[in-house]
């Protein structure tokens, strides 16, 4: 079966308006180390492919982890091409919790 970031799921993908986000969510995807990696690259070097961020999991394993992340509305992909870009929602995570993504990425090192 292919994964999220595959060429062959291309498809339409649900994210939560800004309006929709729970802490609770966000904060259990904030949750894993993975995922947590996932966030800082993206807060450090913008948006990325699914493919670059050399995560030590198998592509399933890494498929559950953005897709975490974008219904939690921590993330958002958009697909371009034969691959999905990922982007961190910092705008709207920022709204409606301020200050959460500059505390949380502050308490786990440099950004």
């Amino acid at each position: 079966m292919a994964g999220l970031c595959d060429t062959e799921t291309m498809r339409v993908l649900h994210h939560p308006t800004r309006k929709s986000l729970r802490l609770s969510k966000v904060m259990h995807a904030l949750s894993d180390p993975v995922r947590l990696s996932i966030v800082r690259s993206l807060a450090v070097r913008g948006e990325q492919p699914c493919g670059t961020f050399g995560l030590s999991v198998a592509k399933s394993t890494a498929s559950h982890h953005f897709r975490v992340l974008r219904e939690a509305g921590v993330i958002q992909m958009r697909a371009e091409g034969t691959q999905y870009i990922n982007s961190l929602r910092r705008e709207d995570l920022d709204s409606r919790f301020p200050g959460l993504i500059d505390a949380v990425l502050g308490a786990t090192g440099p950004v």
